[in-house]
């Protein structure tokens, strides 16, 4: 009879499964955490990029200097 339990078992194959669910519960519990939407992240990106021309719209022009 197949599946009968007759022949011998491969601990490591459960091992190795328990250790996947282990990491994916885990890796689950961080996205929620720690994970943002992608509307999230690109506001921050539109935000960082406004701020950058920001800097450089106010930026001092540096004297050019002859330094022959």
């Amino acid at each position: 009879m197949a599946g009968s339990g007759s022949g011998p078992v491969n601990l490591n194959r459960y091992r190795k499964e328990k250790a996947r669910a282990e990491k994916k519960a885990r890796a689950d519990q961080n996205a929620v955490t720690y994970g943002r939407t992608k509307a999230e992240k690109d506001l921050d990106k539109a935000r960082n990029a406004q701020d950058v021309r920001r800097l450089d719209g106010t930026k001092r022009d540096e004297p050019k200097t002859d330094d022959d």
